[in-house]
C-alpha cells in the first residue's frame, strides 16, 4: 500500500469543484461517500441533466427535484455567480433544457436582474416558448414581468423569416404568434414588424393570410407551396439541371402561369432563398428525397442536419461531388467549431453510417471537436467505466450511452498524451492495447467490446489497487458509483470525470492534487488544463 501513501511533491493547486464534511453518505452501490457543496452539485449535475429524463440510479422526477432545490439554494447564496453559469450552461456545456429550467427557478426562486438571466439562456428561435412553457407548466399562468421581457428580448434577438419557417408548427403547443402576443417584443426594424405581423395573422386568421412584400424568404416559399404536387419534381430537376460551358443547361419551359416562368429563371438559389430545409423538402417532393432531390438541398443544410443525414446520402446514392462538399464541411475546423456539436455526435453518426467511406471525415471532426482536452506529460493511468450502469442511454430518444461519452474522452484524452495505461473496468478490470494516434473511433471500438467482459458491477477501488504503479496521474471517467472503497492517493493528480452527476462521491475531491470536471461537451477539459498547468481554478465562466 506504499505505493497510494508515498507523499510527492506538487504545488498547492486547487479545483472549485468539491466535497465536504466527512463521508456520511453513500453510493448507489453501498460504498462510503461524501457529497459536494451546493455549487459543485449543481455544476455537475446541471451538464449532465437532460431534463425529464431518468438516469440509471434516479428517477427523472426525482433528479429534477434535486435540480430545481439545488437552483434556489444557489440563487439565495450567490445570485451572481449564478447569472454567469446560465448562459455558459446554454452556450459552453450546450444544455438547452437545462438553461431553460436554471434561468426559469433562478426567477422563480428571486433572483434579481432577472431578465436578463431569461434572454441569456436562449440561442435558438423556438427557445423563447421553452421557457414560456416551462414556466405555465410549473408555476401557473401568471408570468412575472422579468420573465415576460427576458422572453421578448431573446425573440428581438431571434425571431426572422427563416425561423418562422423553421420552428412555427402547427403541432406546437406554444406557437411563435403565441409567445409574440404574450410577451409584446418590440421589433428592432420594419422587417422584423412584418415578421411579427405575419406570425400573429398566421396563428389566427391562417384562412386570409397574406405574405407581406418585405418578407421575400416567406413569398417564396409560399410560391413553391402553390406549385402542383404532380409538378414539383420537374420543377426541381429543372432548377438544379447540370450547368454546362455555356452556362445553364437548357431547360423545357412548362406551359404554366406567369409567376411559375419567374420563378424558373431564379435558378439553384430558389431553394436557399425560400429557407427550405431537407425536412420541408421531403414533405413537398412526391416519393420523398432522391439523388436529385439530396443534390438540390444540400449546399443549404446546416452542419447538424448533413452530420444526421450521412446514411440517406449513402442509399440515395449522392453525386460525388456532393459527397466531397459534405466532406469539406463536416471536417472543416470553423466548421466544426461553429456546429456546436457534442463529441458523440461524431460517434453516433459512424456507428449509423453503412459504409466506412465517411470515418475518415467522422474522425477528423471528431477530433476537432475535443480541443480542449490537454496534452499530458508523465505517465497517465486512465480507467474507463464499462458497467452495467454506464450502459444506460444518454436520454429516452439517443442511442448513445454513458459508456460510450466515457470511452471517447478517454480515447481522445489517450491519443493525446506521450504515456498512458488505458484500462476498462466494472467488476474485474483489463488492460485495453492501443497505439498512441491510433483511430479515437477505433479506441472507442475497443472499449465497448469488453462491455459486459469484466462484469456489470462497479468496483473502482480495485482497478485502481491492481493497475496504479507510480503514475504521475489517474484519470477516471464513470458515473462514480462503485460499490468499493476508493484507496487514499496521497500526492498524485486525480481527475474525476463524472458522467452521472449523482449527489454522492466515494472520492474527496478539491484538496491539492483531486480535481472532478463533468458533461458531455469538452468544456469542462478547460478546468484540467487550468489544473495541469498549476494553477488554482476559478469557474469556466
Amino acid at each position: 500500500m506504499s505505493k497510494f501513501s508515498a507523499k510527492r511533491v506538487r504545488p498547492m493547486v486547487r479545483s472549485v469543484i468539491k466535497t465536504v464534511g466527512k463521508p456520511t453518505a453513500r453510493t448507489f452501490e453501498g460504498a462510503r461517500a461524501l457529497v459536494r457543496d451546493p455549487k459543485s452539485e449543481l455544476f455537475l449535475l446541471a451538464i449532465t441533466n437532460m431534463v425529464g429524463e431518468a438516469t440509471f440510479y434516479e428517477g427523472a422526477y426525482a433528479r429534477d427535484e434535486r435540480f430545481v432545490q439545488l437552483i434556489h439554494k444557489v440563487t439565495r447564496e450567490d445570485p451572481e455567480w449564478m447569472q454567469r453559469f446560465v448562459p455558459w450552461l446554454r452556450n459552453d456545456a450546450l444544455m438547452r433544457s437545462a438553461a431553460v429550467v436554471a434561468a426559469a427557478e433562478y426567477l422563480a426562486a428571486g433572483g434579481p436582474h432577472g431578465r436578463k438571466v431569461i434572454d441569456s439562456a436562449v440561442a435558438r428561435a423556438d427557445e423563447p416558448a421553452e421557457i414560456l412553457g416551462y414556466w405555465t407548466q410549473f408555476h401557473g399562468r401568471k408570468i412575472p414581468q422579468p420573465v415576460k421581457r427576458g422572453v421578448a428580448d431573446a425573440v428581438r434577438r431571434m425571431y426572422s423569416e427563416y425561423a418562422a419557417l423553421k420552428y412555427d408548427g402547427v403541432s406546437r403547443a406554444w406557437r411563435m404568434g403565441d409567445v409574440i402576443e404574450l410577451t409584446h417584443p418590440k421589433p428592432r426594424d420594419e422587417k422584423q414588424s412584418a415578421v411579427f405581423r405575419y406570425l400573429l395573422d398566421r396563428r389566427h386568421h391562417p384562412e386570409a393570410l397574406e405574405v407581406p412584400e418585405a418578407l421575400t424568404m416567406i413569398r417564396r416559399r409560399h410560391d413553391l407551396e402553390a406549385i402542383d404536387k404532380d409538378e414539383r419534381r420537374a420543377f426541381l430537376r429543372e432548377q438544379f439541371a447540370e450547368r454546362t460551358a455555356d452556362g445553364p443547361a437548357k431547360q423545357v419551359r412548362m406551359d404554366k402561369d406567369a409567376r411559375r416562368e419567374a420563378m424558373r429563371s431564379q435558378g439553384p438559389e430558389l431553394l436557399k432563398e425560400s429557407g427550405a430545409t431537407w425536412e420541408w423538402l421531403s414533405g413537398w417532393l412526391p416519393g420523398g428525397m432522391d439523388a436529385e432531390a439530396w443534390d438540390s438541398v444540400i449546399p443549404s443544410m446546416g452542419y447538424m442536419a448533413l452530420l444526421r443525414n450521412l446514411r440517406n446520402f449513402d442509399e440515395a446514392g449522392i453525386s460525388p461531388e456532393r459527397a466531397r462538399f459534405v466532406r469539406e464541411v463536416l471536417a472543416h475546423p470553423e466548421r466544426v467549431a461553429k456546429s456546436r456539436q457534442f463529441p458523440y455526435r461524431f460517434w453516433s453518426a459512424y456507428k449509423n453510417v453503412p459504409s466506412l467511406d465517411w470515418a475518415p471525415t467522422l474522425e477528423k471532426a471528431l477530433e476537432l471537436s475535443v480541443g480542449n482536452i490537454p496534452e499530458l506529460p508523465g505517465r497517465t493511468l486512465v480507467l474507463t467505466d464499462t458497467s452495467a450502469s454506464m450502459t444506460s442511454p444518454v436520454s429516452r430518444h439517443s442511442k448513445v450511452r454513458h459508456f460510450e461519452i466515457a470511452a471517447l474522452f478517454a480515447a481522445a484524452l489517450a491519443g493525446k498524451s506521450k504515456d498512458v495505461e488505458l484500462v476498462s473496468f466494472a467488476t474485474e478490470s483489463e488492460m485495453i492495447p492501443f497505439r498512441r494516434r491510433q483511430s479515437v473511433l477505433r479506441t472507442i471500438e475497443r472499449v465497448e467490446s469488453r462491455i459486459g467482459v469484466v462484469g456489470h458491477g462497479t468496483r473502482l477501488g480495485r482497478a485502481i489497487k491492481r493497475w496504479y504503479d507510480g503514475h504521475d496521474r489517474i484519470v477516471v471517467f464513470s458515473d462514480m458509483q462503485t460499490a468499493d472503497q476508493v484507496p487514499e492517493l496521497a500526492g498524485v493528480s486525480v481527475f474525476i470525470f463524472n458522467t452521472g452527476g449523482y449527489r454522492a462521491t466515494p472520492f474527496a475531491v478539491g484538496k491539492a492534487g483531486h480535481y472532478e470536471i463533468g458533461g458531455f461537451s469538452d468544456a469542462a477539459f478547460r478546468l484540467m488544463a487550468t489544473l495541469e498547468n498549476f494553477q488554482n481554478a476559478r469557474w469556466p465562466f
